[in-house]
């Protein structure tokens, strides 16, 4: 059994930036992760409103902190406030992971790693050729685009709330992957016959999570046993479409095996040690 760290002068602390942040599993299951390697550090969860965003980060950096995730809304908006962006950070222009080293402030982008290996957890033969649909346009709509590419997805269809942003998710797409076929459906004019003709179904916006709105109805009502449907949202009881989903037969993930994967990446760019997964993993699946 893993125990209980104390706070003192000398642990290092890393912060998640977000709004909201109280649904969190990140503190419980990083703290978990640090105790398990015997590490004096310490997560918290700050929620942060988009008007402080450059204040907290530099609040990060004048403290201590030995780094920060970021989640939604924050992900893009952080970008301007870093000296410095690195691999897929760069690529998808959001950041999920902070590394505060001492005279600059580094951003990366775990998310993206973090989703394929999650995917793979319920498609293990892999999604190559498939069509995918991919709900979303912000940063974790970004990071899974630039996955499904790597994963050779054979057509992709990217249904937003805001046109134009998803049009850059498409964008981003073509410019990594010109031969694959991408394009852009208004996310209120998204019909079935959309929805079932594509096997892989991704939804990576906020719609799920409290106070952010019901996901559509097209999307709960058209999946079944031929559909992989992923739910990058995650709380203490499966997502209405990921519920609706396995009700159908379709193969379920959820944010959960996401979160652990990209966190253990985190915490290995923060550490330097290999992150324990099953603990990390035990957790999320505790809670």
């Amino acid at each position: 059994m893993t125990q209980r760290l104390a706070i003192g002068g000398s642990t290092r602390v890393v912060a998640l930036l977000g709004d909201p942040v109280a649904h969190s599993l990140s503190p419980a299951l990083h703290n978990a992760a640090f105790a398990e390697l015997g590490l004096d550090w310490a997560y918290v969860a700050l929620r942060v409103p988009a008007e402080a965003v450059p204040q907290a980060i530099a609040g990060l950096h004048a403290l201590g902190f030995a780094g920060a995730n970021v989640t939604v809304p924050h992900k893009q908006a952080v970008r301007a406030c870093l000296e410095h962006v690195v691999d897929d950070a760069a690529l998808t222009g959001a950041v999920n992971t902070i590394v505060i080293e001492s005279e600059r402030l580094v951003g990366h982008n775990t998310d993206v790693e973090g989703f394929r290996r999650a995917l793979r957890s319920v498609a293990p033969d892999g999604v190559a050729g498939a069509e995918a649909l991919l709900v979303g346009a912000g940063g974790a709509a970004r990071a899974v685009a630039v996955a499904l590419v790597r994963e050779a997805v054979g057509r992709l269809v990217v249904a937003g709330r805001t046109p134009r942003r998803a049009a850059e998710v498409a964008g981003l797409v073509a410019g990594l992957s010109p031969s694959t076929p991408v394009r852009v459906v208004p996310l209120d004019e998204l019909d079935g016959a959309a929805v079932r003709a594509a096997p892989l179904l991704v939804n990576a916006s906020s719609l799920g999570m409290p106070g952010t709105g019901k996901v559509p109805r097209v999307l709960v009502d058209n999946v079944g046993v031929d559909h992989v449907v992923y739910d990058v949202v995650y709380g203490p009881r499966p997502t209405e479409l990921a519920a609706a989903a396995a009700a159908r037969g379709a193969r379920v993930g959820d944010g959960r095996r996401m979160l652990v994967e990209q966190a253990a990446a985190a915490f290995e760019l923060w550490t330097g040690r290999e992150a324990p997964r099953g603990v990390m993993l035990g957790v999320v699946e505790d809670r």
